[in-house]
């Protein structure tokens, strides 16, 4: 896999684009014209990758090893659109953002849920992050059912590992450390509050896994400390926990003591679609899923197969996630160039999609957004 981009290289960057099922068909052109558009943005050459359930439909496989090949060797990043997992069981099929995770060994999810300022939302105004682990807790799908004189009783293997909860919690306190250097260049009020960690746990119940994932996120800080000779580079970063069933009821009622959030797999996806509430749709969250040389932009929703085809997807998040990306590779000025536009075309309240009680399609968004990148 190409860490070129890193250091700036003049060659073009190379993304694979995984349209996959429903929606993602649509947004993820939007966000390919958008990276295309945005000026200072690098070059780019895209690659169309196979990938979803109606690939597995036709094929058998959800993920070809052509895909996976393809991403390690010849990609710099990658885009993901959206997939149609079945709620019931498939026989031979398993998620491809699961695997696809596991397989560039993308052990974050990170997930901004950001208000935008000078709209309905600013009530309960939220600007947070949440990092999510990525390869394990009860995501590993090691699930038996067996049949017994009073029925069927299924079981799930949970898995925390000190490696896993230790790596994402450093990476929590890096995220952290960054949004307050960046809060520090903008001059931006929230400054005073400065950076925090919130560690999101239930270990007062799961005392044993989400116990030993509670003790690795702190340990994080003490050995930043110890590493760097006395003063850490996460010193000014505080540090707190919140558990999970408090963390929803926190979340809805006070969004804006919240700055960097950690948490395991499950809970991390359940408190970030939860979050989307508080911005006024699933439709304008992004994420980015992160190794340490490898980077993969995600919008939150999924493949919504009611709307598949009609143009009336909200393309925003795709387009965001497409600026994080940028943003992780390296590139933050013109993923600021992406936010902004974004931002503007919301306030302005003239071309929404239906999922934000609108009435614009896709397109016009899209077309909204890059006015606004080039005026």
């Amino acid at each position: 896999m190409s860490t070129s981009v890193l250091s700036k290289a003049t060659r073009a960057i190379k993304l694979g684009m995984m349209p996959a099922d429903g929606i993602g068909r649509e947004v993820l052109p939007s966000a390919q014209r958008v990276l295309q558009s945005t000026p200072g943005a690098p070059k780019f050459e895209f690659i169309q990758l196979a990938a979803g359930f109606e690939h597995f439909q036709k094929t058998g496989s959800a993920l070809p090893q052509e895909t996976v090949d393809r991403l390690k060797n010849e990609c710099d990043g990658a885009m993901f659109g959206s997939v149609s997992s079945p709620s019931h069981k498939v026989e031979g099929y398993s998620s491809p953002i699961v695997k696809l995770r596991k397989e560039l060994d993308l052990y974050a999810n990170i997930r901004p849920v950001v208000g935008v300022r000078g709209t309905k939302d600013d009530e309960k105004f939220i600007d947070s992050v949440i990092v999510r682990e990525n390869t394990e807790c009860l995501y590993i799908k090691s699930e038996t059912i067996e049949s017994t004189a009073e029925g069927q009783v299924a079981k799930a293997i949970r898995q925390i590992s000190e490696k896993a909860s230790t790596r994402i919690g450093k990476k929590a306190f890096q995220v952290a450390l960054a949004r307050a250097e960046m809060r520090a260049k903008q001059g931006s009020s929230a400054t005073k509050q400065g950076a925090n960690v919130t560690i999101c746990h239930k270990s007062n119940v799961l005392s044993t896994t989400d116990g030993l994932f509670r003790t690795s996120v702190r340990s994080v800080k003490e050995n930043d400390k110890r590493e760097n000779g006395g003063e850490g580079l996460f010193e000014q970063i505080t540090m707190d926990e919140q558990l999970v069933d408090s963390m929803v009821y926190r979340l809805f009622r006070e969004p804006h003591v919240f700055d960097v959030v950690v948490a395991p797999n499950l809970y991390g996806d359940i408190i970030s679609d939860g979050a989307a509430a508080l911005v006024g749709s699933l439709g304008l969250v992004s994420s980015v899923n992160a190794g340490d040389n490898f980077f993969m932009g995600e919008p939150v929703h999924g493949s919504a197969p009611d709307i598949a085809g009609q143009n009336k997807a909200n393309p925003i998040a795709s387009i965001r996630s497409a600026a994080l990306l940028l943003e992780y590779m390296g590139y933050p000025e013109p993923a600021l160039k992406i936010y902004s536009a974004v931002d503007e075309v919301i306030r302005e309240g003239k071309y929404l999609t239906p999922d934000l009680g609108g009435k614009s399609t896709t397109s016009q968004v899209e077309e909204a957004i890059l006015k606004k990148l080039n005026p």
